[in-house]
């Protein structure tokens, strides 16, 4: 939102030890320097946003908050659910501060139900959705993503939730109140495990599965990713139908397999055998070997890019701008994660990085809230700010 002209207004812990954004202090590093404002996790996921700091502990904050509130059109907040209550900032006690303000609160399981007060994170959250039970290999344990996939999947469903508000607040000038479970977006992606149980009354892991490599809706075979000459490298081959197996095998010249596997029903219940076969053929090629000799001939393949070969070395990814660089206050000039959607009106902005902290509060203070100089800085002494 930031990135397409909203103003959005960070407000952070003013403490400079332990109270800040845990991403504040986490790397990558882009050199030996480390400090609250260099992290690179930090900058990637908060460019173009201003960054101002207040102590809630200090009664005066809750003063400046209120003003915030007041002339904003959103808050928004990511914590447990009913801190922002106990801090005297509950839906209805900002509604009398601006009475069609929109809250959005994106907490682990949201204010209702008996999971209501339980604190979480985000492998957490994958885990008591059942999203970390469905990846993995057959016949291991789960294996998870080893990454906080919902911390962001919950944030693009927060995003779209206020604009649905700004969007209904613009036609009726009602604001209101979103309250957004995390685990339960997650739970929202299991669909076609809970389709197969609610229809087969069958589990996804069950002996055989899952095998996240392969697809079971639609059905194909072979699906997977397989072995490539080098260290750690990989391709993938997708065959839809009959033709694409017929030309695989005579761009392979599998020609046993052709006779053996003539249907999809015959290739599903043969994978092990097939993919050791292709894997065979693809262990002794470049992975863009493997895709450029599949692809020539219309079947699905593609080589297994590290981050290095997606950034450097992709040629759509230059075209596209999808890593732009932009300018820290600290760090200095640093590429960052941009658009993967271009807008031909109202093109996005990516040029300033992460605030440092506090970096805004002269500029939202006095501008926005027009708090003069002499406060500020009895603020700033008596650590408000």
């Amino acid at each position: 939102m930031a990135m397409f002209g909203a103003q959005v207004i960070r407000i952070e812990d003013r403490l400079t030890e332990g109270g800040w954004d845990i991403f504040r202090g986490n790397g990558p590093w882009i050199d030996d320097r480390r400090g609250v404002s260099l992290g690179g996790a930090f900058n990637n996921h908060n460019v173009e946003k201003l960054g101002v700091t207040l102590d809630m502990r200090k009664p005066d904050a809750k003063g400046v908050l209120e003003e915030l509130i007041s002339v904003s059109d959103v808050v928004t907040e990511n914590f447990s659910a009913g801190v922002l209550d106990r801090w005297g900032f509950s839906y209805e006690e900002m509604r009398a501060i601006k009475p069609d303000i929109i809250y959005v609160s994106n907490s682990g399981f949201g204010h209702e139900g008996p999971y209501g007060n339980f604190k979480t994170w985000g492998p957490i959250v994958q885990a008591v959705s059942g999203l970390t039970f469905q990846s993995g290999l057959p016949d291991m344990p789960s294996a998870g993503w080893g990454f906080s996939f919902m911390d962001h999947t919950g944030a693009y469903l927060m995003a779209i939730a206020i604009l649905m508000a700004v969007f209904h607040r613009n036609q009726s000038g009602v604001g209101q109140w979103v309250d957004m479970s995390c685990s339960d977006g997650a739970a929202t992606l299991n669909g076609p495990a809970m389709l197969d149980y609610t229809v087969n009354n069958r589990a996804l892991r069950r002996p055989g599965q899952p095998n996240s490599n392969r697809s079971d809706f639609p059905r194909m075979a072979p699906h997977g990713i397989y072995e490539c000459a080098g260290d750690d490298q990989w391709v993938a081959i997708a065959v839809r139908d009959e033709s694409e197996w017929l030309t695989l095998c005579e761009i392979m010249a599998m020609t046993n397999a052709e006779k053996q596997y003539p249907t999809l029903s015959s290739r599903m219940g043969h994978q092990d055998a097939i993919d050791a076969e292709i894997t065979q053929w693809t262990r002794s090629r470049t992975p863009t070997e493997v895709m450029n000799a599949v692809q020539s001939k219309g079947v699905p393949s593609a080589a297994v890019q590290h981050p290095e070969d997606r950034m450097e070395h992709d040629p759509n990814t230059e075209a596209w701008g999808l890593f732009p660089t932009v300018k820290h206050q600290l760090i200095g000039e640093v590429r960052v994660d941009g658009m993967p959607m271009k807008f031909s009106e109202t093109p996005a902005k990516i040029q300033n990085g992460a605030p440092i902290l506090g970096q805004h509060n002269r500029q939202i203070f006095s501008e926005v809230l027009g708090i003069d100089k002499d406060t500020l800085e009895a603020f700033l002494e008596q650590g408000v700010i």
